[in-house]
C-alpha cells in the first residue's frame, strides 16, 4: 500500500520562506497527478496546488498564486511545495495526495478525487 510522508512544516515569520516534500513509499505515482492540500484549525480542507505527472502542468489556488511553486522529481517519487511570501492565512497542516484516475485530463482541485493521503505537516506564520 502507497504511503505518502510530508515534511519540511515548521514555524515562520511572515514573508519568510518553507519548502514541503512529499515522499511516497510503496508504490511509484508515475501517471498520476499529485496534489498538496491544506487544513486551517475549524475549516474544511482546501485545495493549494498541483501537478501532472509529467510536470508540465500545474494548477494553483488563487491564495497562493505567485508565491507558492509545485514540482515533482518522479524518479524520487517526490513532490514539493515551495512556499514565499509566507503569510499568517498560510497557516494550515499541509497534505499531499494523489489522483485516483491515471492520465486525467484536467488538473482537479477537489479533495474527493485524491486518494493516499499523508499524516500532513504544520506550518505556522507568525504575524
Amino acid at each position: 500500500q502507497a504511503q505518502l510522508v510530508e515534511s519540511g512544516g515548521g514555524l515562520v515569520q511572515a514573508g519568510g520562506s518553507l519548502r514541503l516534500s512529499c515522499a511516497s513509499s510503496g508504490r511509484t505515482f508515475n501517471g498520476y497527478a499529485m496534489g498538496w492540500f491544506r487544513q486551517a484549525p475549524g475549516n474544511q480542507r482546501e485545495f493549494v496546488a498541483a501537478i501532472a505527472w509529467r510536470g508540465g502542468s500545474t494548477s494553483y489556488a488563487d491564495s497562493v498564486k505567485g508565491r507558492f511553486t509545485i514540482s515533482r522529481e518522479n524518479a524520487e517519487n517526490t513532490i514539493y511545495l515551495q512556499m514565499n511570501s509566507l503569510k499568517p492565512d498560510d497557516t494550515a497542516v499541509y497534505y499531499c495526495a494523489a489522483d485516483r484516475i491515471p492520465l486525467r485530463p484536467v488538473l482537479s482541485p477537489n479533495t474527493y478525487e485524491y486518494d493516499d493521503w499523508g499524516q500532513g505537516t504544520q506550518v505556522t506564520v507568525s504575524s
